[in-house]
């Protein structure tokens, strides 16, 4: 996902980009203000307040360490369930992509794999198979950086006037089918390519679920075992997971959200179907504390060496996201990477210097697309709270 307003506006229920990651900018120790658990409840509290969202959790954390955590809203619609307990799981959606890249530069790092290396000859299948045009020019950089030009199997459904709609281009109140990664790569073959291979920035939820398989090529082993054996063992993420199959879910008590169907009815898709995440797209399941962990040793560099983070976080020609940040008056950077999917968004606020965390998870009874979340007047209320009259200007709005 990526963000370019104050007020977040998400454009459409898409695994949007877990890309924020590509607009980190360098910046200096900050000192940081101040922050109590209140706050993060009081935030919790005035986000439950936005229309069309059900329930809240967040947590932020500072050089490590709780600030508070918070919920508000409730788990079920119509205010049933009680509260969703704030230590709650709850789907990232596409910041599992930072996840995975991480994983990818990892085995490049160990001379598993080279960054120039074509897709035809890291997973010959998709050649063989012709489920990728043009795979024998395509390099493993490209897809990291979604500068591929391989179209995006998710992209919604066209509208009548021709222009790309709000819903995915599959059954989302399909819970039970079981989808291999390969199936979802074959359903973007047939969809225009977005530019040349290594052309320009043009995200695409295809460019993960081929770098899942690629993960799993180069390992032997599943997604799921690489990212615990990388990440979420060493990082102490002790709540994560990667759901691949249905009806793998949230496990534990947390927060249901809901999906409009053809008739305008709300549907509880608590049961979204994981397969449709494309595994390496957007299947992790977390807590605001495990995203913070990772989130926090990305930024700070201590899973890549930095010829490779450089490959993330470099801005790409033509890549209009706005750069998003601007002094939050704690005197520091903010910058924001998230992800949704119908029934729910997952932000993920973050200081440049890698200290502050804010994650937050919401529950929706509206397309995300019609959620208009305040989330840089969360974080002033928490890290800024005695300026907490002027919002920073560092907030999202996402685009795919």
């Amino acid at each position: 996902m990526s963000y370019e307003n104050v007020r977040p506006s998400l454009r459409r229920a898409g695994l949007a980009a877990g890309a924020a990651m590509l607009m980190l900018a360098q910046a200096g120790p900050a000192t940081a203000a101040p922050a109590r658990a209140g706050d993060v409840q009081k935030a919790m509290e005035e986000l439950a307040r936005t229309p069309g969202v059900v329930g809240v959790v967040g947590g932020a954390y500072l050089d490590g360490r709780p600030v508070g955590l918070g919920s508000a809203g409730s788990r079920l619609l119509g205010g049933r369930g009680g509260r969703i307990p704030a230590d709650a799981r709850f789907r990232i959606w596409s910041q599992t992509k930072q996840m995975v890249a991480t994983v990818v530069l990892q085995l490049v790092k160990e001379g598993r794999l080279g960054v120039d290396d074509k897709l035809s000859e890291v997973l010959p299948e998709v050649a063989s198979q012709d489920l990728v045009e043009r795979a024998d020019e395509i390099t493993v950089r490209q897809m990291l950086r979604h500068t591929s030009g391989i179209p995006d199997w998710y992209a919604g459904k066209p509208k009548p006037d021709g222009s790309e709609g709000d819903d995915p281009s599959f059954d989302v109140f399909d819970f039970t089918t079981h989808y291999r990664p390969l199936d979802l790569v074959k359903w973007s073959r047939s969809r225009p390519r977005t530019g040349e291979p290594g052309e320009k920035w043009a995200y695409s939820n295809t460019n993960y679920t081929l770098l899942g398989m690629v993960v799993e090529r180069a390992t032997g082993h599943d997604l799921a075992t690489e990212l615990h054996r990388r990440l979420f063992g060493p990082l102490g993420m002790t709540k994560s997971y990667l759901a691949v199959k249905p009806p793998q879910g949230v496990k534990g008590p947390h927060g249901h959200g809901y999906y409009p169907d053809a008739d305008g009815r709300l549907r509880d898709v608590d049961r979204f179907n994981a397969s449709l995440t494309g595994a390496g797209a957007g299947g992790v399941v977390s807590t605001a504390h495990d995203v913070s962990a990772f989130n926090r040793a990305f930024t700070q560099g201590r899973l890549l060496p930095p010829e490779l983070q450089r490959i993330l976080t470099d801005r790409l020609p033509g890549d209009s996201r706005s750069r998003d940040n601007g002094p939050d008056r704690c005197g520091d950077d903010f910058y924001f990477t998230g992800g949704s999917a119908p029934g729910s968004i997952a932000l993920t606020s973050y200081s440049a210097d890698g200290r502050r965390q804010l994650a937050i998870s919401f529950t929706l009874s509206v397309k995300p697309s019609a959620a208009n979340l305040d989330v840089g007047k969360a974080v002033q209320t928490i890290f800024c709270p005695s300026t907490s009259t002027a919002a920073p200007r560092s907030s999202a709005r996402a685009r795919d």
